[in-house]
């Protein structure tokens, strides 16, 4: 397809604006006037997600299932009112995850019990008296409940035929993990993800040379689930950067896992026109190599990632297992001072196909380091240019990493794509048009 093809989704973004500023005043249960970004549904051919029966979330809602939500409490009650009918929840405002039956913040200290402190923790398991076996004992079993109280509140549920979408331009979840779960036809879009964190990280001494603390919860999950379509959002640790976290045991004390995961047998996604940005574990498609999990990922995770912004992010832009993950048209940024590890990780199995991608990168950041091999697999990368010039990721790569020789040819072809930008020209559109706010 020729670039700049002109494609329905501009037309429908630009009807979509007219319409959501008339559906925002309407009384909270009645139906959008117009099918504008609230009952849209993905355009035929945009990604894996448009495969075999397209994904069209709660385009189909009667009025009595459109919600609007301001709170976790509410977000719950409208899809457990719901259930599977079709259905669009609006969120207007900011929902916190991390917060009591009324809706008001509330933080670490609320979850603490059997005793839980992390003074008390790093007494216990420091490893020059502790040594190098799992925490085990009273005090890491009063970290596991208290974690065990804290996932009641983060962890909230989103069923089939949801259309989840932000009201306006300042929609924002913090501290919420959704669980996109074992469920079809789900569609996210126009709304800021920030600081999903973990109160209780555990320590874990066997982890590397020097050990890491491992927490969990990521800001958006699919796992188990199809025909799942993420558009026009923007995933972040907001206010709690990683960087800024205390060291203990000399190692930080990170409480945050990825952003937005696919895993466990999920399949047909299309992610397009998000920012995810000031991160380290970024995305996981497939998260194990185990025997386990290759019997349930291979032949799923077909994923599509387009005109996304991936901004200082460290490393898992992605990491793909298994999957055949059509990657073209995003921006990779890597500004002076920010850790980078590499962007796309080559895991078991994956087929990756990496086209007509920009990358700007910063004067320490070697190119080489774009791609990372962690398992033979090939791999497709073309027409992609790294700081304004054309660059051949793959050659690059096994000249500046020749202990770790990557194989090119994925053994596919995508044909589902409906707008293919010049890869110079990416920057500007993608920085333009990507993240929530922007789809209108």
């Amino acid at each position: 397809m020729p670039a700049r093809t002109c494609h329905a989704r501009a037309i429908a973004l630009v009807m979509g604006c007219a319409s959501l500023a008339l559906a925002v005043s309407a009384p909270a249960q009645a139906a959008p006037r117009h099918r504008g970004i609230e009952r849209a549904v993905l355009p035929a051919g945009d990604g894996w997600a448009a495969s075999d029966g397209s994904t069209t979330g709660g385009s189909l809602a009667t009025p009595d299932h459109v919600y609007t939500v301001t709170n976790r409490a509410e977000l719950i009650a409208a899809f457990k009112d719901a259930g599977d009918a079709p259905k669009i929840v609006r969120i207007d405002g900011t929902i916190h995850g991390n917060a009591d039956a009324a809706g008001n913040p509330i933080d670490c200290e609320d979850y603490r019990t059997d005793g839980y402190t992390l003074d008390r923790y790093l007494a216990a398991y420091d490893p020059q008296t502790w040594g190098k076996t799992l925490p085990s004992g009273l005090l890491e079993d009063a970290r596991a409940a208290s974690a065990a109280l804290q996932k009641e509140s983060v962890e909230v549920e989103v069923p089939s035929n949801t259309t989840l979408v932000g009201v306006g331009d300042d929609a924002t979840v913090i501290g919420a993990s959704l669980q996109v779960m074992d469920v079809s036809n789900v569609i996210v879009r126009n709304i800021t993800f920030e600081d999903t964190y973990d109160c209780f990280p555990q320590w874990d001494p066997t982890d590397g040379e020097t050990g890491a603390w491992n927490s969990e919860y990521d800001n958006l999950v699919v796992t188990g689930s199809s025909h799942v379509w993420v558009d026009h959002n923007t995933f972040s640790d907001g206010d709690r950067p990683d960087a800024d976290q205390p060291r203990y045991y000399g190692e930080l004390f990170q409480q945050h896992d990825g952003l937005f995961d696919i895993v466990r047998g999920s399949d047909l996604v299309t992610v397009s026109w998000n920012v995810l940005k000031n991160h380290d574990k970024t995305m996981l498609i497939g998260n194990s190599d185990s025997a386990a999990t290759a019997a349930i990922d291979r032949g799923k995770l077909r994923v599509t990632l387009h005109h996304n912004l991936f901004q200082d992010l460290k490393e898992r832009a992605p990491r793909v297992r298994f999957g055949a993950v059509d990657s073209y048209n995003n921006h990779f940024v890597a500004t002076a001072g920010a850790p980078y590890g590499y962007s796309y990780g080559v895991g078991m199995e994956s087929r990756i196909v990496a086209e007509h991608n920009a990358f700007t990168l910063a004067s320490q950041v070697d190119p080489a380091t774009i791609l990372k091999k962690w398992k033979e697999s090939p791999i497709t990368a073309g027409d992609n240019y790294v700081n304004g010039r054309r660059t051949d990721l793959i050659a690059v790569h096994n000249a500046g990493v020749p202990a770790e020789q990557l194989t090119p040819g994925a053994g596919w072809t995508p044909v589902l794509r409906t707008r293919i930008d010049n890869p110079r020209a990416v920057p500007a559109v993608v920085d333009h048009g990507a993240g929530a706010g922007k789809g209108c």
